[in-house]
């Protein structure tokens, strides 16, 4: 009797949604960005795994000078909100609407597009 409750409350169990699952891969990108895992946030790129290594290396430099900029001009940022998202099934994309919130009080709204792939979600 326990096996057939255990099963029936199993298959009322809900996936997430493709938007909410695209939603936590842009936060938890952001978040490696935040936490100077420059190197994790571009393996949350579509793409980089097949990049060649000189550019790579630039977008690698690229996300450390954009964060030391932040942190100049804001205070860093402090943390990343989910405001809403927008999914596309048919084209298996969402945009993703943050919400990044500075050391300074300041805020900013961004989009970012992730696209599903084998591995996941990733940033566009």
């Amino acid at each position: 009797m326990l096996c057939i409750v255990a099963a029936a409350f199993a298959a009322c169990k809900e996936e997430p949604k493709p938007g909410e699952q695209a939603a936590k891969a842009a936060v938890e990108g952001y978040g490696h960005l935040i936490a100077g895992r420059y190197a994790d946030y571009l393996a949350g790129v579509a793409g980089a795994d097949s990049l060649p290594a000189a550019y790579r290396e630039q977008l690698l430099a690229g996300a450390k000078q954009f964060m030391a900029r932040q942190r100049e001009e804001h205070g860093g940022i402090a943390r990343v909100s989910v405001v809403k998202y927008v999914a596309d099934s048919v084209a298996r994309q969402t945009n993703v609407f943050l919400l990044l919130c500075f050391g300074d009080s300041t805020r900013e709204e961004v989009v970012v597009p992730m696209v599903e792939g084998p591995s996941g979600w990733r940033m566009k």
